[in-house]
């Protein structure tokens, strides 16, 4: 396979599909000042070698799908297979090994309006091979959906990612979860760019129907979208967990001063003593320690850090194309 390398180009179609992840190849082409086939080819060739996907997503607030982060860890040479595992199940995103391979950190979404914990749990208690499990439910996702991780939106001139933003007006109201939605969702889970005519063939419904439902997941926001990239294509080597134990009057201000940092890729409040949880990414392990020491050491209410370094994937947010 190929060694991906980004240009300008390819750091502004990654920019472009961050703000609309659905924009017609041909819109991101005029805003660009592209033909419409050099872009389809240049994102024809970022996804056959890996290099990004467009993910859809359901906005928990919105859908009632409760968020947990659940942290375990496994005997050291149980890890991957445990991270393997959990990356096939539909409901996590996110698996990361951390601490070298004996520690492993999930997302996973549960059913709408379930007060229950993740039914994971249960089984991962009686894995011979998982030592310990914790979970704490996410309370406020304070990331910047639309940016995503900044290093990798920063292509595009203001003008242009106005050009590409979505306009549905004001907030609309949200009428609940419908079972095409219920049969939409894990198919834009996988790859959130599928062409209508492709989920209508997959959910069994009339594409008419399908196109009309898209767009009003969009407009009542129940339905946002990310790129997964690797850091690294960016120039970003060394990424990390951190839990912050904060004031629980200075949460608001810790986790919203984190979000608009270049380093963080997800921050949120969360139950339990921590109760900030952020993705950290940084150029190397130096700078690393200058944002952990200088920038996040001295908020106001942060009262005890850890981190813990991203040692692999098992995933990042979609189900693995096998």
């Amino acid at each position: 396979m190929d060694p991906v390398t980004l240009d300008d180009l390819d750091r502004q179609l990654l920019h472009a599909l961050q703000v609309d992840g659905r924009a017609p190849f041909s819109q991101i082409a005029g805003v660009l000042g592209v033909a419409d086939r050099t872009v389809a080819r240049r994102y024809a060739r970022l996804s056959a070698l890996g290099a990004v996907r467009v993910l859809g997503f359901p906005d928990g607030r919105r859908t009632g799908h409760a968020e947990w982060f659940v942290r375990l860890r496994c005997l050291p040479d149980a890890a991957r297979a445990v991270g393997a595992a959990l990356a096939r199940r539909p409901d996590t995103s996110w698996v990361t090994l951390l601490s070298g391979g004996s520690e492993i950190s999930c997302l996973v979404r549960t059913a709408e309006r379930s007060g229950d914990g993740p039914v994971l749990l249960e089984r991962l208690t009686r894995t011979p091979r998982v030592v310990s499990v914790g979970a704490q439910r996410v309370l406020r996702d304070f990331s910047d959906h639309e940016s995503g991780w900044r290093a990798r939106a920063s292509a595009l001139t203001r003008e242009q990612a106005a050009a590409l933003r979505p306009s549905y007006g004001g907030a609309v109201a949200w009428d609940g979860l419908t079972d095409l939605d219920r049969r939409l969702l894990p198919a834009l889970a996988v790859d959130g760019r599928t062409s209508c005519a492709s989920l209508a063939q997959a959910v069994g419904w009339s594409e008419s129907v399908v196109r009309r439902r898209l767009t009003e997941l969009r407009r009542t926001r129940a339905l946002l979208f990310s790129v997964e990239t690797d850091p690294r294509l960016f120039g970003y080597t060394t990424e990390c967990m951190m839990w912050l134990t904060v004031s629980p009057g200075r949460v608001p201000e810790v986790a919203e001063a984190l979000s608009g940092d270049v380093e963080i890729a997800f921050v949120a409040a969360m139950t339990g003593q921590a109760n900030v949880l952020a993705y950290v990414v940084c150029r190397d392990i130096d700078a690393l320690y200058d944002y952990l020491t200088g920038r996040v050491g001295a908020l106001p209410g942060v009262q005890r850090l850890e981190s813990v370094p991203v040692t692999g994937y098992a995933k990042r947010m979609a189900v693995p194309k096998e």
